[in-house]
């Protein structure tokens, strides 16, 4: 594989960035954040490559939001130095190796429960404080705690530890919901007040939710990953359309066993069993009445019986996945094309677990 290539002369299954979509996507959103006058993080889990990190960061967003320890890490080694971790920290390899993190670059974590506040307060020290928002689950049915009060009673026991500083408040919020999230912050952040406790921060976000962040006033800044590449699942939230969708896997029709079957040759090793809520696993851009209905390992069950046209055993179809992030997690490498032709070849480097 080399530049230069033509992106129809590559093995499949592979997965496919168009260069001109993809800074057209970072571009467009962060423009609307510039015009609403909010701090943008880009989160890295959707691609896991520090050079697009970087291009985000030169568009004018402030620093990145991981998900993994072993991300912050791949990133901080690669000269990011703002860097937010959005998942509850526990257990003594974690933790030290966050204690050695937080040494490195300017860190934030959150925090849901007194387990993981506790856990970290007996890593840390007063000389070199961790920052802690407090995560809030604002409708999701994820993590987070269940209410404003909640929140701080929470925040004044990071207050209290000597070796954190509440930093302010997260959350991942239900698509949509912009009026409650904008209802549990307010009150949050005012009961905070009355407890003499600041709240610098307080962390909108989601993809889904991109375009609607003015509607949650409270929020400084917000947090998104897809919308780099977008996908299928960000077209049906109304964020984007199918042309703005950079990201495409690439497979081959490796068999019709029957008139309304094909198979291809991209399975869950390359499309993702996460099917967020549709009913089969991508759109076939040039055949969008057939169903990829059933993925095994390596091979792609395609249903032809609603399709009017049909593909051939050899072609090659384009694929825009249910769910991108997972998509990127599945290759070591991602090819870049610009018309067709492979600019550039970038390793997955956060990919997996680093040890």
């Amino acid at each position: 594989m080399s530049v230069g290539l033509s992106i129809h002369e590559l093995l499949t299954p592979v997965a496919v960035v168009d260069e001109t979509v993809m800074a057209t996507n970072i571009k467009v959103a962060q423009d609307y954040f510039d015009r609403i006058g909010r701090n943008f993080r880009p989160h890295i889990k959707t691609h896991k490559i520090p050079a697009l990190a970087a291009a985000q960061l030169a568009a004018g967003a402030k620093g990145i939001n991981c998900q993994k320890v072993s991300e912050a890490e791949v990133f901080a080694d690669a000269g990011f130095t703002d860097i937010l971790i959005t998942f509850n920290m526990l257990g003594n390899a974690r933790l030290n190796r966050l204690l050695a993190l937080n040494a490195k670059v300017d860190l934030q974590v959150v925090a849901d429960n007194p387990v993981v506040v506790d856990g970290l307060a007996a890593v840390f020290s007063r000389e070199q404080p961790l920052k802690v928002l407090v995560e809030c689950d604002t409708g999701a049915g994820r993590n987070g705690v269940q209410s404003p009060v909640e929140a701080v009673e929470l925040a004044k026991r990071i207050d209290a530890a000597p070796g954190l500083q509440f930093h302010g408040l997260m959350t991942y919020p239900r698509p949509s919901s912009e009026k409650d999230v904008e209802a549990f912050f307010a009150q949050t952040i005012k009961q905070l007040a009355a407890a003499g406790l600041d709240c610098p921060v307080v962390s909108h976000g989601g993809s889904p939710s991109l375009f609607d962040s003015d509607l949650v006033a409270s929020a400084t800044e917000h947090r998104a990953g897809t919308y780099i590449f977008n996908d299928r699942s960000m077209v049906r939230a109304g964020m984007c359309d199918f042309d703005d969708c950079a990201m495409h896997v690439l497979a081959t029709v490796v068999s019709r066993p029957t008139e309304n079957r094909a198979v291809l040759d991209a399975g869950s090793k390359a499309l993702t069993s996460d099917l967020l809520g549709f009913s089969d696993h991508g759109l076939m851009i040039d055949y969008p009445d057939a169903s990829i209905a059933a993925l095994s390992e390596e091979h792609a069950v395609v249903d032809l019986s609603k399709s009017s046209k049909k593909p051939e055993v050899g072609e090659r179809v384009r694929i825009i996945p249910n769910h991108t992030c997972v998509v990127s997690n599945l290759f070591d490498r991602m090819v870049f094309h610009r018309d067709g032709v492979v600019t550039r070849i970038e390793p997955v480097a956060a990919r997996g677990q680093v040890v």
